[in-house]
């Protein structure tokens, strides 16, 4: 299986990071950055294992923080094969950690750069999707390699807006959650677009939520249970059509 948004380069998992890739049924890992360190981070973890590629990319919560070395970072690096996307950027008027006008900036430097470099991007978005869809639309002619919603908290009407622009979705454990009523939502998806991810350390899934201590790739198989179970699929079935989705999209 495929965990197309996991967070290795995080502290509380990089140290058990060869731990976490020896499982069998692990087939690949992306682990995306979020701002310069942890794309550097992102970026030795995938030299170092096959299983792991990563993404390069300014979050909105850092952008802020974007400099022109972190750019050319992301552009001198985004060539090899073990890159397979900028991201994880876009917009977040939830926590606000950046200005809104410097969050959008960011955001449209870096679509332009994923069309520069031919990666497809992989964003955040929370509370900002109106914002989101409009700057897409505004680079439309920007989009030429893929764009992937990750761990997607909109509405059912927001997706087909954005299957407009050929997006992609992906949905972790908060999909488990009680108060989540996202059934109708994952329904709206075209099956071809339908990814899963872990988003681990956070987003554990229902039931082993308040049970363990953080979040990990092996607790996919409890989304991917309970969306095969929203969308009528055997597991397996599911299983298959998202991880020939992620590879169409990560281009692996």
């Amino acid at each position: 299986m495929i965990d197309t948004h996991a967070h290795l380069n995080d502290e509380d998992l990089i140290g058990r990071a060869e731990e976490i890739l020896s499982s069998p049924w692990l087939e690949t890992v992306i682990v995306p950055g979020y701002d310069y360190k942890s794309s550097k981070l992102a970026y030795d973890l995938a030299k170092k294992y096959d299983k792991v590629y990563a993404t390069l990319g300014c979050h909105p919560h850092d952008a802020e923080s974007f400099s022109h070395v972190e750019l050319e970072f992301y552009k001198s690096h985004a060539k090899d094969k073990k890159v397979v996307a900028i991201g994880e950027i876009g917009l977040d008027y939830y926590r606000d950690l950046s200005p809104r006008e410097v969050q959008k900036k960011v955001f449209e430097e870096q679509i332009v750069l994923a069309d520069e470099v031919g990666l497809p991007i992989v964003l955040h978005v929370r509370d900002a999707y109106q914002d989101t869809l409009d700057i897409l639309k505004k680079h439309k002619n920007r989009l030429n390699n893929g764009v992937l919603l990750h761990c997607y908290s909109g509405s059912a009407e927001l997706v087909r807006e954005f299957q407009r622009l050929d997006a992609y979705f992906a949905f972790g454990g908060a999909v488990t959650y009680k108060n989540a009523k996202k059934e109708d939502v994952l329904r709206a998806v075209s099956l071809d677009r339908l990814l899963l991810e872990t988003d681990c350390p956070y987003m554990t899934p229902v039931p082993v939520r308040w049970k363990v201590e953080m979040n990990e790739p092996k607790f996919i198989e409890y989304t991917l249970n309970h969306v095969a179970n929203v969308l009528g699929f055997t597991a397996q079935e599911l299983e298959k059509i998202t991880t020939d989705n992620a590879k169409r999209f990560f281009g692996l």
